[in-house]
């Protein structure tokens, strides 16, 4: 059976001296390179350092660290001794962290500066763990130093047998609906990700993958195994605003870039406001620019084509349980299908379901749900979850969706952030498409508040357009306008938007705002 690690050890072989990744720090003028027999060898000195150390198959290695070529040095280091990783939200507090090592049982840790002091708050309480490499250029008690670990490592292969069906990484959800759910994804779903995603992008060998979420989470580096397949580099954008992102693109000839919708959005405000030239970069490398990870407004689309009209675009959706990205995704040739999220995925089937998983009728709302070869092997520890979760091989996602007669799906929403007003459900993210049409607006984020008479109403939260002026009576007529009587927000709240690295808005966080204590 091939892996992900195979397929590294294979372009070390095919293409040694070609560049595998390149990392840049623009504020710091930061910018290196390694090759792909550089990459293999790295990774391999990490993988003798943790067996070195006891690490086993089947162990767990948390891994807390930022963007970085040492990010992917260590994820395969880790996979290569039969080991689990399990890389954390750079979010997570110090209680997340003990949270989350406490059930993985971790036995290291390898971290990057930036987490020392949360890490030390909880140190004495982390009970399984025994050895913590520090990747910093400085020393710390009682934590080996990453680059001297690895220089005194051997770059020979650890050997360890990986089958398809082991574990390889333990990844926990990002904790915007509760506490942190470990999804435990194999080898098998690894190498599903790396074949869905070049099977519907088509990476080449010349491709230059322009990586900017964060690596923790499955969908970045999801899509980057697309390039991984076929020896294609990657650049390591560590820094994140509209102008570095045109200037990775122009130097580094960046040819395919994954961005969030609020990533979009400000490059979009940027080139609208003159803040940022189009003319002055030279983006004709750049072939591809798609989204996942939330709910794409159309409108954004439409105007981010009326600056790139010759660029290709394409939605993907995908969760952490699917390994990812790639269960569904709109094609670059369904572009004027734009609002849909597409159809099954390379190696995946859809269904949409009642809440008795029985299918709903064309146009109907339903729960979808996706069978592939990325269905995670399950909630680690957690088998009645894991039985809710995905039933005769059907992983339920908890999101609302419809297909229309041409079998494009239409994501309505998530389960429970569905407002029953009155007896009618009120899909969210079908209000939020709406409001993302008004001109001075830049987010928009509607949940429910508790109603003594329709049980809840939709509120809206708005962000406006930088430098604009917008009033609640403004936006009330809007919506006025473009959308029924039982849709509309009944209030509406000027505030920031919070959304997660991974561009999702957090609603529980609005809600104990705005709807508890508001």
């Amino acid at each position: 059976m091939t892996t992900i690690s195979d397929m590294l050890t294979r372009n070390a072989e095919t293409f040694p001296r070609d560049t595998a990744l390149i990392e840049l720090k623009p504020s710091e003028k930061l910018r290196k390179e390694i090759t792909w027999r550089e990459f293999d060898e790295r990774a391999n000195r990490v993988a003798n350092a943790l067996t070195g150390m006891g690490i086993r198959k089947g162990d767990k290695v948390i891994h807390w660290m930022m963007n970085s070529i040492n990010w992917l040095e260590v994820y395969f280091g880790i996979i290569r001794t039969g080991a689990w990783a399990v890389p954390l939200n750079f979010r997570f507090t110090s209680e997340d962290l003990k949270y989350c090592a406490d059930i993985a049982e971790a036995k290291a840790m390898i971290l990057g500066e930036e987490f020392i002091e949360r890490v030390d708050a909880v140190r004495s309480e982390l009970h399984t763990i025994d050895d913590y490499i520090l990747v910093s250029q400085n020393s710390q008690k009682e934590m080996w130093g990453f680059e001297d670990v690895v220089t005194g490592s051997s770059a020979e292969s650890t050997d360890v047998e990986l089958n398809e069906e082991d574990g390889c990484g333990l990844y926990f959800t990002s904790g915007t609906t509760g506490v942190p759910k470990p999804i435990l994804l194999t080898h098998r779903n690894m190498v599903c990700a790396a074949v869905t995603e070049n099977a519907h992008h088509h990476q080449r060998h010349e491709d230059n993958f322009v990586l900017i979420p964060p690596l923790y989470h499955a969908g970045a580096k999801m899509h980057w195994f697309g390039n991984l397949i076929v020896g294609g580099r990657a650049t390591i954008l560590r820094e994140i605003n509209p102008r570095d992102i045109f200037e990775a693109v122009h130097k580094e000839r960046g040819t395919i870039v994954w961005l969030l919708v609020p990533w979009a959005h400000d490059i979009l405000v940027a080139l609208d406001g003159r803040k940022l030239k189009r003319d002055k970069y030279d983006l004709s490398c750049w072939h591809l620019m798609h989204i996942g990870a939330q709910p794409v407004p159309p409108a954004l689309v439409k105007h981010w084509k009326e600056y790139f009209p010759d660029m290709q675009y394409d939605t993907n959706y995908g969760l952490s349980e699917a390994a990812g990205p790639g269960c569904v995704h709109l094609g670059v040739e369904n572009e004027a299908k734009v609002g849909s999220i597409g159809k099954a995925g390379f190696n995946w089937e859809t269904r949409i379901v009642d809440d008795n998983g029985k299918d709903v009728a064309q146009g109907q709302v339903g729960e979808l749900i996706v069978k592939g070869c990325g269905v995670m092997k399950g909630y680690y520890n957690n088998p009645e979850k894991t039985a809710e979760a995905i039933r005769d091989g059907w992983l339920y996602t908890g999101d609302m969706a419809r297909m229309d007669s041409e079998d494009f799906l239409y994501l309505v929403d998530r389960k429970k952030d569905v407002v029953i007003t009155g007896g009618e459900n009120i899909y969210p993210v079908e209000v939020e498409n709406v409001l993302h049409r008004h001109p001075k607006i830049y987010d928009a984020a509607v949940i429910g508040a508790p109603d003594e008479r329709l049980g809840e109403i939709p509120i809206v939260i708005i962000d406006p357009k930088p430098d604009e002026s917008l009033t609640e009576a403004e936006v009330h007529r809007f919506c006025e306008e473009n959308m029924p009587r039982f849709k509309r927000p009944r209030r509406v709240i000027f505030d920031k938007v919070p959304r997660n690295p991974t561009g999702k808005i957090e609603k529980p966080k609005l809600r104990r705002k705005h709807v508890v204590d508001g």
